[in-house]
């Protein structure tokens, strides 16, 4: 099992931050699990998961504190957290963010944007 994997997940759940909480981790599995699915349907447009990727990309300089209302990214965070929010921090520190943003990066196939 990789450094940071919950048991019995198989699905590349292995960007924990060291010092999160076990909240913060179930908050990024739950988020990863609503990108993946997501970046996955075929509704979904191919700009919007571009735009996903651009922000799983970027550094935490380029996104500079910034909150995001992205609907798919805030639908997925208050989902899991049962708390309605209107924006989420764009950082790869928030668990929510990088959870959702690297189920989107990890649920595209290689071949789609060259990845």
């Amino acid at each position: 099992m990789l450094e940071g994997q919950a048991a019995g997940e198989g699905m590349g759940m292995e960007s924990y931050h060291e010092d999160w909480t076990d909240s913060q981790r179930a908050l990024y599995d739950e988020c990863y699990r609503a990108g993946a699915d997501w970046a996955d349907d075929p509704d979904t447009p191919s700009e919007d998961v571009q735009h996903v990727i651009n922000l799983a990309e970027a550094d935490d300089d380029t996104l500079a504190d910034a909150e995001i209302d992205f609907a798919p990214l805030v639908d997925a965070v208050t989902e899991a957290t049962g708390e309605v929010v209107a924006t989420v921090p764009a950082s790869h520190d928030d668990p929510g963010f990088k959870g959702f943003v690297d189920g989107v990066r990890d649920g595209t196939s290689d071949e789609t944007f060259g990845l």
